[in-house]
């Protein structure tokens, strides 16, 4: 039985011309990028790649439109590696352009063609949540099904996953906390995954202690202070990303999609909204597994009993980002029913990694109970 897989070889660097200088960044390459990205780290440096910025197509997170428009721009194109600089949304349209051009990137998600990877593949990430950059998955807002649906096949994996936290450094407050609470959430759910192990657990530990307590830190000393811990959050990130992409993800992120997917809610704050109520849940039916050891790490951590850990973790990431009611996004009560129905159709996926099973009354009890 494998029981961990770090396929991209992962290197570091201290600035972005180090990185081009060493990978030779030149004429048969395309960067996908954004243009406040290029214009203070590339720009300058004159590369002969050719560079184009997903704001062309659209803003926020990637969509069957989106994907298609951009496959469309390059068809014909004979590029030899592509290069994503950028956050979760750049890199998985990148996932998807080194496979052979299907002609709609929705026959991709439903397997409907075979996938063929044809070009090498160069993953930067510019936040510090994603993991994206170590996994073997691509999500999109599939809008002619109102949610959003995830690819996981090796072809989508990178050759090369480079780390620059220099390139997170002008990623916005709040950018910053919905994305580092993705990381954390991609680690809780790995660790009490069935298909964790002792080797995915020592990354999701790890993981759960630089994210949490560089959050007590920056509680303690100011939002600013994250600048001074960056690279704790973008290994931490990268952690999560090696351990959930060998385990998976659970009900915290499939209860999200249909949120991100209908009322186009960030990713990250998506999943934030139901990573308590879920793990709270999880706990009331089985407290006795690995969730008590997951527990005990976190309020070891924060200096909680076990008996409390949510309720103070809670506090802790509500004094970063505001926890809000579902209806304030816009939901309506009777998406109650139709999003768990939505969950249940379309992210099995996912639900297969849960701690514990949730039926049909459970998922729509989490969606009543934040609603």
């Amino acid at each position: 039985m494998r029981v961990l897989k770090i396929k991209p070889e992962i290197h570091k660097f201290q600035n972005f011309g180090d990185f081009a200088k060493e990978f030779n960044i030149g004429k048969g390459d395309f960067v996908i990028t954004n243009e406040f990205i290029y214009e203070p780290f590339m720009k300058q440096l004159n590369l002969e790649a050719d560079f184009m910025f997903q704001e062309k197509f659209g803003v926020g997170e990637p969509s069957d439109e989106m994907i298609n428009n951009i496959m469309s721009e390059i068809r014909g194109k004979d590029y030899k590696r592509v290069i994503a600089v950028g956050g979760g949304s750049i890199i998985d349209i990148s996932k998807l352009l080194v496979l052979k051009d299907s002609g709609n990137c929705v026959d991709l998600f439903e397997r409907t063609v075979p996938l063929i990877k044809e070009k090498e593949l160069i993953i930067v990430p510019t936040t510090c949540g994603t993991g994206s950059e170590v996994t073997n998955i691509s999500i999109a807002e599939i809008k002619s099904k109102h949610t959003k649906m995830g690819l996981a096949a090796d072809e989508l994996l990178a050759d090369y996953a480079v780390l620059i936290p220099e390139l997170v450094k002008g990623l916005p407050y709040k950018f910053f906390v919905t994305s580092s609470v993705d990381a954390l959430i991609h680690a809780v759910e790995s660790f009490v995954s069935p298909k964790s192990n002792p080797f995915t657990e020592l990354f999701s530990m790890k993981a759960v202690e630089l994210i949490i307590k560089g959050y007590m830190e920056i509680v303690e000393k100011g939002e600013d202070y994250r600048l001074e811990i960056l690279e704790d959050f973008v290994v931490g990130s990268n952690y999560a990303g090696v351990a959930f992409g060998n385990t998976g993800v659970g009900a915290v992120h499939a209860l999200s999609y249909p949120l991100g997917g209908t009322y186009h809610v960030p990713h990250g704050e998506a999943n934030y909204q139901f990573f308590i109520e879920v793990f709270k849940y999880y706990y009331k039916l089985n407290p006795t597994g690995k969730i008590k050891q997951i527990n005990k790490l976190i309020a070891d951590i924060i200096g909680s009993d076990e008996s409390n850990v949510y309720e103070e973790l809670g506090k802790l990431l509500n004094n970063l980002l505001s926890l809000k009611p579902l209806r304030e996004y816009g939901m309506k009560q009777e998406e109650t029913e139709l999003f768990t129905d939505s969950v249940i159709k379309t992210q099995q996926r996912l639900l297969v990694n849960n701690y514990v099973p949730l039926d049909r009354q459970d998922i729509l009890n989490i969606y009543t109970s934040l609603y």
